[in-house]
């Protein structure tokens, strides 16, 4: 290879690296303007007289709106610039945040914040449509599992930057203070972020090629090509049943540790905070192992995740209750953040854009994540029933139920790898 091939190769692989970083910030800067609204609940509760149903009301409100955002903005980043989509998302949800803040009547903040589910769900998909254009087969798995470290992290950082702004500023600091941090991030991305990798190379070159630029179809032609695609609905299915189960501990998990253990809300936080770390491990190693061990399949390491998720959750509902240890609930709720994010990474990103069809790799993606948030959504409300009628002990095993639910579909997907060459098959 000759010093100018050495060179544009290198400069290359800087490229891809660059992209890498903003795609981390960008998506996870999302998680300012959406997690935030935790800090702000005690005050809400307390300034505006709101019941935890309303309270439950208004958060249900962005799930359902961002599950169908993505499937709505999954065709739009078929179409539109990716840029433009993640500048629209980004800068309506930092206002709609701001307009949250000063508002106080339950239907127009249910209003508000079903709209800020819209412009949330603005994110993930264009982020996809970027990846799926810089990164080849081989490579998406680790690509994405560094990615999908970015929205763990800050969304740790948002519980602690909004959490001094509640105390500091009232439950309004929650929205006004992320919302201008993820302004900045927006003008980050405008700055920084190159959709496509440059299609020129010189001849002879023997650096990697760059996947090649996607043709897309029509909006209703992507739509005929995702939901005919048998293999995105075992895709679908599965993460909607693990979101059931991922939600589950993200929304009532904390509830549960303080009515089975007792103890204050803050010592209980502290000790639930683990569960990210394990998370941000679990999205790093189940890339690498797709692509190093499995050859770019991610079904083997998704059946394998879930099912220890499954196991976890079944033997953290007897030790919490228990309570003879102050250590062991924690090691197997990093367990658990481990066992959730693995799969969750590889299944709204790695493994539809693998199997899309005709290239409609923003257009799968938009419908597995989809139907990730109906699960989502069903979860939350089945939990709350069956805890209200049996108990905790039943609602813990309807959780690790959806996870084992979720590894037996996931494993018709076992053999199946994506591609080009497959996909012009099928």
């Amino acid at each position: 290879m000759g010093t100018n091939q050495q060179h544009s190769s290198r400069t290359f692989l800087r490229s891809e690296a660059g992209v890498l970083w903003v795609l981390w910030l960008t998506y996870g800067s999302f998680y300012f303007c959406r997690t935030n609204i935790s800090a702000a609940i005690p005050g809400i509760e307390a300034e505006l007289g709101f019941s935890k149903a309303q309270i439950g009301l208004i958060l249900g409100g962005l799930k359902l709106a961002y599950g169908i955002g993505q499937l709505v903005n999954g065709q739009l980043a078929e179409k539109f610039s990716a840029r433009k989509l993640l500048t629209i998302g980004m800068l309506g949800s930092a206002i709609l945040n701001v307009v949250f803040g000063f508002g106080a009547a339950v239907y127009f903040l249910l209003f508000i914040w079903a709209c800020n589910g819209y412009f949330q769900a603005l994110g993930w998909t264009p982020c996809m449509r970027v990846a799926a254009n810089w990164f080849s087969v081989e490579k998406r798995g680790r690509a994405i599992g560094i990615i999908g470290t970015g929205y763990q992290t800050t969304a740790a950082l948002t519980f602690v930057i909004s959490g001094y702004s509640a105390q500091l500023l009232g439950w309004r600091g929650a929205f006004f203070v992320p919302a201008i941090l993820f302004a900045l991030c927006c003008i980050h991305m405008l700055i920084f972020l190159k959709e496509s990798p440059p299609q020129a190379c010189d001849p002879g070159s023997e650096q990697e090629p760059a996947p090649r630029p996607r043709k897309t179809g029509s909006i209703g032609g992507n739509i005929l090509l995702t939901l005919t695609n048998p293999w995105l609905w075992f895709l679908a299915v599965s993460l909607g049943l693990l979101n059931a189960c991922r939600y589950g501990f993200l929304d009532w998990g904390l509830a549960h540790l303080i009515e089975t253990q007792g103890g204050t809300i803050g010592k209980s936080a502290l000790k639930y905070a683990v569960l990210p770390l394990g998370g941000i491990a679990g999205a790093l190693l189940s890339g690498w192992v797709t692509d190093r061990r499995f050859g770019g399949r991610a079904a083997p390491a998704t059946v394998i995740l879930l099912l220890a998720l499954g196991i976890l959750t079944l033997i953290y509902s007897k030790v919490v209750v228990e309570g003879t240890s102050v250590v062991l609930p924690m090691v197997l709720l990093a367990s658990i953040g481990f066992c959730i994010y693995g799969p969750q990474v590889l299944l709204v990103g790695t493994a539809p854009m693998d199997f899309a069809r005709g290239g409609a790799a923003a257009a799968a993606v938009g419908f597995v994540n989809f139907m990730g948030y109906m699960g989502a959504f069903s979860g939350d409300y089945v939990t709350g029933r069956v805890v209200d009628a049996h108990g905790w002990e039943t609602g813990l095993k309807f959780w690790a139920g959806c996870a084992f639910a979720a590894a037996i579909i996931s494993a018709f997907l076992w053999n199946r790898r994506g591609g080009e060459k497959e996909l012009k098959n099928q």
